[in-house]
């Protein structure tokens, strides 16, 4: 009898034989946990957390009894947190049932690579969180005014801020010994001209602030200074909240469904970002105590479970937000680990499913100041898309999944080393070459055999270079008859493409497109597509002046391969440009900006949302653009390439 298990954040999943371990699961499905024992239960590197709850998007439920009972020589290698929180070690669990299973960063073989990047924007730097440095003349029997009264009334003569300053309870607990300590000269951290949030003995110059986008699938955090502008240090995490679904309705789905679903999927966003805290401030050489002011972007289904509030009406019509405006939240109320009396400004919601992340990218391209008319799309889990110019801009969300990232493809994974991340294929012959993350050179007959799976790059690019060497039809379908033995049928029945042989991958098997893979991108594509085509004839134009291409999985696609599989309109290809993580860029131009945060509340009203899933003819426009590169619409761009195609 078979079981299902899933390991997150890889988004692994299969079918097991009763009474194996995690572990073997897991070398089976492809998924690379630290095992540096062997299995013998003495490294303690293979943990991995149970998730309980019934997960609707996969029809499972997974819960303890689904594992064999935890064993006396695991006991030791977890916290006594760690063991109330379903901790196991992946040697010692045997699967009896249904399970999904997370596995921790520390605990997996493979680093992903993390998609972290942007771009140089120019911006005016003017931080709503500032230092002050002033010498207090010390308080006497003569003279015995209050310490804040001191202080306020020397920040008013010394540099005109008003005298009326709020000052945060917490900090009145540890003020006296503060300031006499450091002898009376003391350094004011100021929140935006209006509230004393902090003060430090002597002078500090220096003020840091952190950025965080919050994606359904992965988070990226950068420090800054926000005195130069400079950014210090950045990095990013898998979103931990993979484990409970990977895209925003099945994370809706678990909230609703358990009873507890909202409070852990916002505690391990939370837990999330203060591992980040910590990990940054100590490249920055800075305690998290020094971080004084915090962005978050994030979707509409992320803002609502990070801020535990119930997410359940953003899935049901009208998909309505519980707030639209921006709002600023003590960090301690949300849990996050940095100065204990800094404000965390959450941007502005636009709409149901556009949220502060797309906002974060709108402040950041400004096609509102433009006068051509720009497609910008940030592609992710959750797809949004923008079209206009400053004289009218809409916007549009749709749900493209998790495929384009690598998830629900039979060999897909995240961005780590050893992925597929490039791929051509010889129209004549149809033997690949392929790229792997993290060798500088293609992969050719004799090399190690380190390939482990598909990344999202790799699959956009495996599956134009399909299309262009007609081993797939432009409807999707494998082509039958191309006479290559790397056409063939799989185990299930149903026909896909060797794109590595077992002997030439780390994990011993065929690596294979399939024809349900090929499906999962179609209907990816499709969404991205569809939605643009609905934006622009809303506009009035029949075509963009340049596409953009947002997040920072896009600065790794090749925009020809997506163009080929029709992911968006026809476009110079000289026209098309990705610009990286734009929604963390604009994240820290607000960290960075008071004008920025005031810019995005006034184009989170500016832009208009469209909702293209209720349009009539919807279902009919989306059939046609399944097709490669679009059953209808002609792309004059890449005919040339079109028109090589095999038939």
């Amino acid at each position: 009898m078979g079981h299902t298990v899933i390991f997150q954040p890889s988004g692994r999943r299969g079918e097991v034989e009763d009474g194996v371990t995690l572990l073997d699961a897991a070398h089976e499905l492809g998924v690379d946990i630290e095992a540096l024992c062997g299995s013998a239960r003495v490294c303690g590197k293979c943990k991995v957390k149970l998730e309980e709850g019934f997960f609707e998007k996969f029809g499972i439920e997974s819960k303890t009894d689904n594992l064999s009972k935890l064993l006396e020589e695991e006991k030791d290698f977890f916290s006594p947190e760690e063991l109330a929180d379903n901790y196991r070690l992946a040697c010692c669990a045997y699967v009896h049932g249904n399970v999904l299973v997370f596995v921790p960063e520390e605990s997996r073989g493979a680093k992903q690579v993390i998609l972290e990047l942007g771009r140089e924007r120019a911006f005016d730097l003017n931080p709503l969180v500032a230092n002050y440095y002033i010498e207090l003349i010390p308080a006497t029997l003569e003279d015995q005014t209050n310490d804040i009264t001191r202080i306020k009334n020397e920040l008013a003569a010394k540099y005109g801020l008003t005298a009326d300053l709020a000052v945060d309870y917490p900090l009145l607990q540890t003020l006296p010994g503060t300031i006499r300590d450091a002898e009376w000269k003391v350094t004011v951290t100021v929140w935006d001209g209006k509230e004393i949030i902090k003060v430090s003995p002597g002078l500090k110059e220096d003020v840091y602030g952190l950025a965080i986008d919050v994606g359904t699938t992965t988070v990226a955090a950068y420090v800054c200074n926000l005195r130069t502008g400079a950014e210090v240090s950045k990095g990013s995490i898998m979103n931990p909240q993979v484990r409970y679904g990977e895209d925003v309705l099945s994370r809706i789905t678990y909230a609703m469904m358990n009873d507890d679903g909202l409070s852990k999927m916002s505690g391990a966003i939370i837990e999330g970002i203060n591992s980040l805290v910590d990990r940054l401030t100590e490249e920055a050489g800075i305690r998290p105590g020094d971080l004084v002011d915090m962005t978050l972007v994030f979707n509409t289904a992320m803002h609502h479970i990070l801020l535990n509030i119930d997410p359940k009406y953003l899935g049901r019509a009208p998909f309505a937000p519980v707030i639209s405006n921006s709002v600023d939240i003590k960090a301690r109320d949300l849990g996050v680990k940095i100065s204990h009396c800094a404000y965390v400004h959450c941007l502005p919601v636009e709409a149901g499913f556009v949220g502060p992340d797309n906002v974060s990218v709108l402040i950041a391209e400004e096609p509102y100041k433009q006068d051509k008319m720009i497609l910008v799309i940030d592609i992710g889990t959750n797809g949004e898309i923008d079209f206009g110019n400053r004289e009218k801009l809409f916007s549009t969300s749709c749900a493209t999944g998790p495929a384009l990232e690598g998830a629900q493809i039979k060999f897909g994974m995240r961005a780590a080393p050893s992925a597929v991340e490039g791929v051509i294929i010889d129209p004549e012959t149809k033997e690949p070459k392929y790229k792997l993350i993290g060798q500088d050179k293609w992969w050719q007959e004799g090399d190690e055999p380190i390939a482990r799976g598909i990344c999202g790059s790799g699959i956009i690019d495996v599956i134009a270079e399909m299309f262009k060497s007609g081993v797939i039809q432009s409807s999707g379908r494998v082509n039958q008859k191309t006479g290559s033995s790397r056409v063939r049928k799989g185990a299930d029945g149903k026909w896909e493409y060797v794109l590595c042989w077992a002997k030439d991958t780390a994990i011993g098997k065929d690596i294979t497109v399939t024809q349900g893979d090929v499906r999962a991108v179609q209907l990816a594509k499709s969404a991205l597509y569809v939605g643009a085509q609905y934006l622009m004839e809303k506009r009035g134009v029949d075509k963009p002046d340049s596409v953009t291409l947002a997040g920072a999985f896009g600065s790794y696609i090749n925009k020809e391969s997506a163009m080929v599989i029709g992911m968006f309109p026809d476009c110079d290809l000289e026209n098309v440009q990705a610009v990286g993580n734009a929604a963390g860029d604009g994240a820290k131009l607000a960290l960075l900006s008071k004008n920025k945060r005031d810019e995005a509340e006034k184009v989170a009203r500016f832009v208009e949302f469209i909702e293209t899933a209720t349009e009539p003819d919807f279902q009919t426009r989306f059939a046609d653009a399944m097709a490669f590169p679009h059953s209808k619409d002609p792309f004059p761009h890449i005919q040339h390439i079109l028109d090589k195609i095999p038939k």
